[in-house]
C-alpha cells in the first residue's frame, strides 16, 4: 500500500516527538522519584533522632509514661506516622498492631518497608538499637511514616507528563501536516507542470529556476532525460522516414518490373532478366534489413566479444585486399602509414567490416589515380585509425552528422552511377567503434577528407 509523503513526514514528526518526550518524561520522572525519595528520608531520619534523643535519656520505668505520652502525641489519628518500641522488658514497649504486619524490610542502614494490613501504600521505616541506659534494657525503636503522598505526588506528576506529552506529540503532528503541505508545495507544482507534458510540445520543458535546490537537480536531470527522449524520438522519426525511403524506391523497382514483365508475354530471357533486376533488389532490401538489425544491437549497448590481441595494421592490410581489383581498376593507390607495429584488443570481423565501410567512401569520393592513405596513430589508451582521400570540401556542418544514419552531404558528394550505398556506412563505423569503447571523427582539410574511429589499445602487463 502507498502512502504518501506527507503521511510518512507526519508518522515521522510524531514518532521523534513522542521519542524525544519519552526521553524527557524518563529523566523527570528519575528526578522527581530521587527527590521524593530523598525527602521522604530526611522527614523520617529527622523523626527518629527526636525519638532516639529522647529513649536514650530515659532509663527508668517512671519516666517510661513521659515517652510513652509523648510518642502518643506525635502519633496523628490517620496513622499517617507510627512508632514502636520493643524490648524484653515489659516496662519498656510501645506501640500496638504488630499483629498487622505482613512484610517489614531494612537494609542496613536500618532505612526500610512495612506493609501493614487494610493499607494500600507501605509504610517507609527506620530502625535501630537504643543501647541500655540506668533501669531500661536495650530497646528497638520503629518509626514509619506513610509513603501514600509519595505515591499521589509520583502519580499526579505522571498522569501529567502522559497527558502533556500526548498533547505535545498530537501538536507535532498537527504543526508537521502543515509544514508537510508547505514543504511539498514546490513537489505539486512540480507535478502539474510534468502532467502537461505530452508528445505534441517535445520542446517544453520544467522551470527550474522557481524549484528550491533540492528539486533543482531532480528538475534538471528530468530535463535532461526529456532532451534525450527529444533527440531519440526526432532521430526515430527521421530514421523511420529514411527506411521507408531506402525500402521504397527497391519496392517500387520490384513492383514495376513485375508489372512490366507481367503486360505481356515474355520469353525465358526476358524473364530471366526480370528475375535478375528483381534479385539486384530484394539483395539490397535485404542488406539495409541487416545493417539495421546490426545498428539496433549496437544501440542497445552491445559489446565486442570475441576481442583477441591482433596487429591494426595487418588487419588493415587484410582488408585493403578485398579493394584491389576496384583499386587495380581506378588506378588508385593506399598507403599504410604511421604506427604500424601497435596491436590492440578488436573483433576482427567487426574491425574489417568499419575498415571496408571506410575504405570504400573514400574509393567512392576520390577521383582516379588517388592515393588513399591510412594512418593509425596511438595515443594514451587509444589507437586511431584515419582514411584520407582527395576530394571535394566537406562544409563543417556536415562533418559532425557524416556518422548519423542515411546521412548524405549531397552537395558535396553527388552519386556518379558507380557503387554507391545507402547512408549506413558510416553509421556501422561508429557502432563498431563504441562496441570497441572507441569513437570516430571527421575533419576535411587542404583538399584531404579524414575520416576514422578509434579503439581501446591492449592492457599492458605490469611490470616486475
Amino acid at each position: 500500500m502507498k502512502r504518501s509523503i506527507t503521511v510518512r513526514l507526519v508518522a515521522m514528526f510524531a514518532a521523534a516527538a513522542l521519542l524525544t518526550f519519552s526521553l524527557i518524561g524518563a529523566s523527570l520522572y528519575s528526578v522527581v522519584h530521587s527527590e521524593l525519595q530523598r525527602h521522604q528520608q530526611e522527614e523520617l531520619h529527622t523523626i527518629f533522632q527526636d525519638m532516639q534523643y529522647m529513649i536514650e535519656h530515659n532509663g527508668s520505668a517512671e519516666r517510661w509514661p513521659r515517652v510513652q505520652a509523648k510518642l502518643d502525641t506525635l502519633t496523628p489519628t490517620d496513622g499517617s506516622r507510627r512508632f514502636w518500641v520493643l524490648s524484653d522488658d515489659s516496662h519498656f514497649q510501645y506501640g500496638r498492631g504488630l499483629a498487622e504486619i505482613d512484610d517489614l524490610q531494612r537494609d542496613r542502614d536500618g532505612l526500610g518497608t512495612m506493609q501493614l494490613r487494610k493499607r494500600e501504600y507501605p509504610l517507609l521505616t527506620m530502625t535501630k538499637t537504643i543501647d541500655a541506659f540506668e533501669q531500661r534494657p536495650p530497646v528497638r525503636l520503629i518509626v514509619g511514616i506513610d509513603s501514600e503522598p509519595y505515591f499521589h505526588t509520583l502519580r499526579a506528576f505522571v498522569i501529567a507528563l502522559i497527558s502533556l506529552s500526548l498533547a505535545g506529540v498530537v501538536l507535532v503532528m498537527l504543526f508537521g501536516y502543515w509544514i508537510a503541505q508547505v514543504g511539498l508545495r514546490p513537489l505539486k507544482q512540480l507535478s502539474n507542470e510534468a502532467q502537461i507534458l505530452s508528445p505534441k510540445a517535445l520542446s517544453q520543458r520544467l522551470q527550474v529556476a522557481r524549484l528550491p535546490d533540492e528539486l533543482s537537480n531532480l528538475a534538471t536531470t528530468f530535463n535532461g532525460a526529456l532532451d534525450r527522449i527529444e533527440n531519440a524520438y526526432t532521430q526515430l522519426e527521421g530514421f523511420n522516414a529514411d527506411v521507408a525511403h531506402e525500402l521504397r524506391t527497391p519496392l517500387a523497382n520490384l513492383i514495376g518490373a513485375t508489372q512490366v514483365a507481367l503486360s505481356r508475354e515474355r520469353t525465358a530471357p526476358e524473364f530471366q532478366d526480370v528475375l535478375q533486376s528483381n534479385l539486384e533488389d530484394l539483395e539490397r532490401v535485404r542488406s539495409i534489413i541487416n545493417d539495421m538489425l546490426f545498428l539496433a544491437r549496437a544501440d542497445q549497448g552491445t559489446h565486442a566479444t570475441g576481442l583477441i590481441v591482433a596487429s591494426i595494421a595487418l588487419q588493415v592490410s587484410k582488408t585493403v585486399e578485398f579493394f584491389e581489383c576496384i583499386l587495380d581498376d581506378s588506378h588508385m593507390t593506399v598507403c599504410i602509414a604511421g604506427d604500424v607495429n601497435v596491436e590492440a584488443p578488436i573483433e576482427t570481423a567487426l574491425f574489417r567490416r568499419a575498415m571496408s565501410n571506410l575504405l570504400q567512401n573514400a574509393i567512392q569520393h576520390s577521383s582516379a589515380e588517388a592515393q588513399i592513405i591510412v594512418t593509425i596513430t596511438q595515443q594514451n589508451d587509444v589507437i586511431q585509425i584515419a582514411v584520407s582521400n582527395p576530394g571535394e570540401p566537406i562544409p563543417e556542418s556536415h562533418l559532425n552528422r557524416l556518422f548519423d544514419r542515411f546521412y548524405r552531404v549531397d552537395a558535396a558528394r553527388h552519386d556518379q552511377g558507380q557503387q554507391h550505398g545507402y547512408g549506413l556506412g558510416l553509421a556501422i563505423v561508429r557502432a563498431v567503434a563504441t562496441m570497441h569503447g572507441g569513437s570516430v571523427f571527421a575533419s576535411c582539410t587542404d583538399g584531404m577528407t579524414t575520416i576514422g574511429f578509434s579503439v581501446r589499445t591492449a592492457v599492458q602487463p605490469l611490470k616486475s
